[in-house]
């Protein structure tokens, strides 16, 4: 594997992709500045360009409600009519706590103190990281104090997302048992998600039109969360989104101790969410972690790729990880394809190698699942993991996602993240060196 032409490779398509003020996902399928995309450019963009990775994550902290919510989307110059929703369908400008900027109205997963802290890590100008650190630290507290105080819903440590899109995995099987009682018969609408991409590797119609359903019920309590166990369909506890809200909070403890503020809170906030997966998402018969119905109690049974994101915790007791780590290496995941790892057990009849997030692999899960095994102790496993997916980069191209069985590309071409994340694992490669890894 040529190591420097694939960087250079990766360099250009981030280059390709920059508005002067962010970084678009892909100029053809996501014409906007996406939340969590950013988080992650901005690590990969830490190794070659500060001021870039830097300017990534203000880009998107200015678009930062007063309540702390950072929303998922925050719309540029592209018009209206170039993605749908839309800024109009979300109405951000009519909700008193939004910014100027338009942007939705529902959050990713909160990957953004990682970024900040991998930024500094990686900043040979240290009195310049400090002062970084110093200013986005209390937005990214704010958004971390939003999603604890507002999305715990029950008070049970864990933040409820109120749409499968906050999980990042848009249409995972892990949502199907939480969506048949959304009514997706409102308004016929027109998707643009399919102009650019083929219909057999998007989210079928069904879907999406509950998508749509469950963004226009948000949208229509104020998005107010106070509102949601009693008016709102979809509150779901997801392990992916809550393992990086602990990561995140290992993070502000590490980023407070560096800018002289007090790390408790976040280890004690981090504590709270470790208590929560344990006592609500993981479970014992399956061997791993599965979603939660707030409302009801009621939990999934899909075995998905966030069900091994719990691997960030360094608190995990040794069964648990164990018995993660055995079903991450067996047939139904890593043990049972040549290009993972698929998003989706191997095993189940609604695996879809082509299908977003209902089989094939992805760089960024990859690369969270690399620092969770790094983190878990098992640089075997993370070897396999880096080098798996920097030849899928090498062979198909900074794809959005790629078929788990054949190693094809799939989704966007010239995807942002899958080129930023090449970046940060190519380096480690050659420094061996892992990602920084606070423990709290």
């Amino acid at each position: 594997m040529d190591h420097g032409r694939l960087g250079e490779a990766a360099v250009g398509t981030l280059n390709a992709n920059w508005t002067g003020a962010a970084t678009l996902p892909s100029r053809t399928q996501y014409p906007h500045q996406w939340s969590w995309d950013s988080a992650f450019i901005a690590i990969g963009l830490a190794r070659v360009d500060q001021d870039r990775a830097r300017r990534e994550l203000r880009g998107l902290l200015r678009a930062q409600w007063d309540t702390g919510r950072l929303p998922h989307i925050v719309y540029g110059d592209a018009g209206g009519e170039a993605y749908f929703p839309g800024p109009g369908f979300w109405d951000s400008r009519g909700v008193p706590d939004a910014p100027a900027v338009r942007t939705s109205g529902i959050v990713q997963p909160p990957v953004h103190a990682r970024a900040a802290l991998t930024i500094c890590a990686r900043a040979q100008d240290r009195d310049a990281a400090r002062r970084f650190l110093a200013e986005v630290y209390p937005k990214l507290a704010a958004q971390h104090r939003y999603l604890g105080e507002r999305r715990d819903l029950d008070g049970g440590g864990l933040a409820a997302i109120v749409h499968p899109w906050e999980s990042g995995t848009d249409n995972s099987p892990a949502w199907d048992p939480f969506l048949p009682d959304v009514d997706g018969t409102g308004p016929e609408f027109v998707r643009r998600d399919m102009d650019h991409v083929a219909a057999d590797e998007r989210p079928g119609d069904a879907d999406y039109a509950a998508y749509i359903a469950l963004a226009e019920s948000y949208r229509d309590l104020g998005y107010d969360d106070l509102k949601l166990l009693d008016k709102h369909p979809f509150t779901v506890e997801d392990p992916l989104f809550n393992a990086i809200l602990l990561d995140g909070e290992l993070c502000l403890a590490e980023i407070a101790r560096r800018v002289g503020g007090d790390p408790e809170p976040h280890y004690l906030a981090a504590r709270a969410v470790h208590r929560g997966l344990m006592g609500r998402l993981w479970d014992d018969e399956r061997g791993t972690f599965v979603a939660r119905d707030v409302r009801t109690g009621a939990r999934g049974t899909a075995a998905t790729i966030a069900g091994f994101a719990p691997l960030l915790d360094p608190w995990l007791p040794a069964a648990v990880r164990d018995r993660l780590l055995d079903l991450l290496l067996s047939p139904a995941f890593m043990g049972g394809c040549p290009h993972p790892v698929p998003t989706y057990d191997l095993r189940e009849p609604g695996f879809e190698r082509h299908r977003y997030w209902r089989g094939p692999t992805w760089v960024n899960t990859n690369w969270l699942l690399w620092v969770g095994v790094l983190r878990a102790g098992r640089p075997d496993i993370a070897r396999t993991i880096c080098g798996s997916t920097l030849g899928l980069l090498e062979r198909a191209g900074f794809r959005e996602y790629f078929d788990p069985v054949d190693g094809s590309g799939r989704g966007a071409h010239d995807f942002s993240w899958s080129a930023a994340l090449a970046l940060d694992m190519l380096a480690a490669v050659d420094d061996h060196a892992a990602v920084p890894l606070p423990t709290g």
